[in-house]
């Protein structure tokens, strides 16, 4: 073979693919190329010291260039690459490298989505909305206390479970699709039974209305947490309440379920950590000036951040860093450059109504009162794009469900929107019309875990399906095509063609004489058309089936034995024709109705054939039927592993943060370790440590509610019962001291020591109140001024006194306290009495 001479170009290239080769899994091929390139010398010689040229060796090469990796190609590849790509775009994307998603997938794709069903499916007004973890089915909650179970495919309904005595606020499917949560404003909480929709418990842990409910992601073991939200607090694994009036009306976990964040009317976000034993709160803050609306986590736990949005017109990225959530300002009145004013938005004062992350978390988006939506780029606080299309405030925003182009959005004009956030343009546009009866406002919306399918829900009832494809995948038959069963030729008016003809039909070729023959019905469909239909095949002579004759004779034996009585008075031998007309017609006279039967109307068997009367077989696989499947093993333990790895990753993430800021002094670790916020320093010399509690009382005004109580006055309460405590320096101070007793840090409620909550109802003694104020002056514990207790500061104080816990505040540091406020209550209608407050 004559030997083949090369460039240095294509030299330098058969060693980068050799040593790729080596690198790689494809040792043979590469021993293969290397022995090919030493035979036919395209190997670069090289030149010895006295001028006369070598052959070298694939091994001497590799030896010259130690400098160059083996993956070296690899790296080259990936940088020219994109390169190319921008210069000279591909006909096909991809084609010269591996397609991204938003090549192979482009935004208008989504252009093909259509509206597939429209069902009157509730008689109230319906706020919520689910799909289960495979997509197939929908779940609806209304205000007609109704919840129900849809076929995503068809439309229909599956189940509808009751129980519940008011509104459906929310609804939560497990992550194991095997549990579904629903919330009322029966302050009730009830779990089903996704397989089999049977009541697994009812929880009743709430005394108010329930805001919000939610699964939480992290895998535990066996252990599955729920955590509910309310006017009155959250239970989880502890109970925690606000003051009375405060509602937390939103919350959200984060995506590994270590972390859980709140907002309520109170203004004030709280987040909780569950990675420890017990769950313990992190931190309160009091960024925002008015009702937090909406706090939502980010969808990945790369990062630990979560937005928030308020009535006061402004939203909040925040981030943990060093232990502590710092916050980024998003000016929500921000327009982009060279847009000018519209609407009067100068003048008005704007309210955040939505706020939600893109799949990616590369974005944030905001709806703002004056029905735009405002793309946020989520590092830098930037603002991206301004999305304008709805005439009414927007209270739903749902991302992909994995593309981070595509958010969702509908508000209360009944318009939906498919937006694509890279280009800040829309994609499709769905309205809500309803005919003879306006739009609809859209209420809730939720795509389906493939993507393939998104639902909405308006006011008015209805339950809307979209997606792609055709709205009626099987046509009349609901029976996939490859399951159909041969057909019938007929002719151009439709009747069926002799036997003889039927049997040219592939399938039928084998088929008796007496199942070529057709046997057609004329039924109405659900539009209300008749159509013709075939039932079945007739039988030889047009007689009834064997099965048939089985069921009725069952029939007939279980009606006899319910009506014993009947069969035992004599009955005469009835003529011949009588027994061929009874033959003919097997119903049962009036008087000898079966259990069940109705006078004055038409039974069953005369409207249905006797094969498709229900048997008792029938109505026992109607009751063992699967409603909602369960997740595949494998679907199920990859989805397990990765929430496990996301919880991990979050626990790792926090205490990283940690160990970034650690505490200085010892004092200052033991307070951080018991939840512990502020310090007051008092003399070392008191070692005392009792659990007091100092009281104050007040009656509320004809005008005041509970809330009020607690609200004014709050700031002149707590100055008045502001302890006066020595101050000192904390050097020399026993850390034993300032550790807080045990009471006030247990998370799990105890029968004693009695830990006061905010709404609990007391009975107020007044004789043990002065002897604990007496107690404490002998013993000089603290300073107590004695001319601002309640029974020198109302006249009307009894000796006994039903009273409402409506303020508590804890005073840190030896000794550490618990200050409440009560309030007077009728000990007849446990209302609060309408007198004259007491200062």
């Amino acid at each position: 073979m004559a030997k083949e001479k090369c460039s240095q170009i294509e030299a330098e290239l058969y060693y980068l693919i050799a040593r790729f080769l080596q690198s790689g899994p494809c040792q043979k091929a590469a021993q293969v190329l290397v022995e090919e390139l030493e035979q036919h010398e395209l190997i670069p010689k090289r030149w010895s010291w006295d001028g006369k040229v070598c052959k070298r060796s694939f091994h001497d090469w590799v030896a010259v260039n130690q400098h160059i990796p083996a993956d070296y190609l690899l790296r080259v590849c990936r940088r020219i690459g994109p390169l190319i790509e921008k210069e000279v775009p591909p006909s096909v994307p991809g084609a010269a490298g591996v397609a991204r998603f938003d090549q192979a997938v482009p935004t208008l794709t989504y252009q093909h989505m259509k509206t597939h069903k429209r069902i009157l499916g509730h008689l109230s007004s319906v706020y919520c909305v689910a799909f289960d973890r495979t997509g197939r089915r929908i779940f609806t909650g209304s205000d007609d206390c109704l919840v129900k179970i849809w076929a995503t495919d068809d439309g229909r309904l599956l189940s509808t479970l009751r129980g519940h005595a008011a509104e459906i606020s929310d609804m939560a499917v497990n992550h194991e699709n095997t549990l579904m949560a629903s919330a009322s404003c029966d302050k009730v909480i009830r779990v089903w039974c996704l397989r089999t929709c049977a009541p697994i418990t009812v929880l009743q842990g709430h005394t108010a209305s329930i805001t919000s409910i939610q699964f939480c992601p992290a895998v535990k073991g066996t252990k599955r947490y729920l955590a509910s939200t309310g006017a009155d607090g959250m239970p989880m694994k502890f109970v925690e309440r606000s003051r009375p009036g405060v509602q937390v009306s939103t919350s959200s976990f984060s995506s590994g379920g270590m972390f859980l964040a709140t907002g309520s009317t109170d203004h004030v976000i709280r987040v909780y950590y569950l990675g420890s034993d017990a769950p313990m709160k992190l931190s309160e803050m009091d960024a925002h000036g008015d009702k937090v609306v909406v706090v939502q986590f980010c969808n990945n736990c790369d990062s630990l951040r979560f937005v928030s949005g308020s009535r006061d017109g402004t939203a909040r990225i925040w981030h943990y860093q060093q232990q502590e959530w710092k916050s980024m300002s998003l000016d929500i009145s921000a327009r982009l450059p060279g847009s000018s004013v519209v609407n009067g938005d100068d003048k008005t004062k704007l309210v955040v109504t939505m706020v939600a992350w893109d799949r990616g978390d590369r974005t944030v988006i905001t709806a703002v009162s004056n029905f735009l939506l405002k793309v946020w780029n989520s590092h830098t606080g930037q603002l991206l794009h301004v999305l304008s299309g709805h005439d009414d405030e927007v209270f739903v925003l749902e991302a992909h469900p994995f593309d981070p182009r595509v958010m969702l959005s509908a508000g209360h004009d009944g318009n939906i929107y498919i937006w694509d956030l890279s280009r800040g343009a829309k994609i499709r546009n769905f309205f809500n019309m309803i005919e003879g009866q306006g739009h609809g406002a859209i209420f809730d919306c939720k795509f389906s875990a493939d993507g393939q399918h998104f639902a909405c829900t308006d006011s008015h009832g209805h339950l809307l399906l979209f997606g792609f494809g055709c709205s009626q995948p099987y046509e009349k038959t609901q029976q996939a095509p490859h399951l159909m069963p041969p057909p019938f030729l007929v002719d151009i008016d439709g009747n069926p063609h002799p036997p003889r003809y039927q049997r040219l039909v592939p399938g039928r070729e084998s088929c008796k004489e007496e199942q070529l023959v057709p046997q057609l019905v004329y039924i109405a469909n659900s539009d209300g058309e008749v159509v013709e239909q075939v039932l079945g095949q007739q039988t030889v002579d047009n007689e009834e089936s064997p099965l048939d004759n089985l069921i009725r004779q069952l029939q007939n034996q279980q009606g006899g034995e319910q009506n014993p009585e009947q069969q035992q008075q004599p009955q005469e031998p009835a003529a011949d024709g009588a027994a061929e007309a009874n033959e003919e017609d097997p119903s049962p006279e009036p008087d000898q109705r079966r259990t069940g039967q109705v006078e004055g109307v038409w039974q069953m068997q005369h409207n249905a054939l006797p094969s498709q009367l229900a048997t008792e077989r029938d109505l026992l696989a109607w009751s063992h039927r699967v409603v909602v499947n369960e997740l595949p093993q494998a679907t199920f333990r990859a989805m397990e592993e990765c929430r496990r790895a996301k919880g991990d990753l979050e626990c790792l993430l926090y205490n990283a943060e940690r160990r970034k800021k650690p505490p200085t002094g010892a004092i200052k670790a033991d307070l951080l370790a018991t939840g512990v916020r502020s310090l007051r320093p008092s003399s070392s010399k008191k070692k005392q440590r009792p659990t007091p509690t100092r009281l104050a009382l007040c009656r509320p005004t004809e005008q005041q509610r509970p809330s009020e109580v607690s609200s004014e006055g709050e700031e002149q309460w707590q100055s008045d019962q502001q302890l006066q405590k020595p101050t000192s320096s904390l050097a020399g101070v026993d850390t034993e001291v300032w550790r807080p007793p045990s009471w006030i840090t247990e998370t799990v409620p105890r029968r004693s020591p009695f830990v006061p909550q905010m709404g609990d109802e007391l009975i107020y003694f007044r004789q043990g109140h002065q002897a604990y104020v007496r107690a404490v002056r002998r013993a000089k514990v603290y300073s107590i001024n004695p001319q601002k207790q309640p029974w020198r500061t109302s006249s009307n104080l009894r000796d006994q006194e039903s009273v409402k816990v409506v303020g508590i505040k804890y005073d840190a540091g030896p000794p550490t306290l618990c200050c409440l406020k009560l309030a007077f209550l009728d000990p007849v209608t446990g209302k609060n009495e309408p007198t004259i407050p007491s200062p």
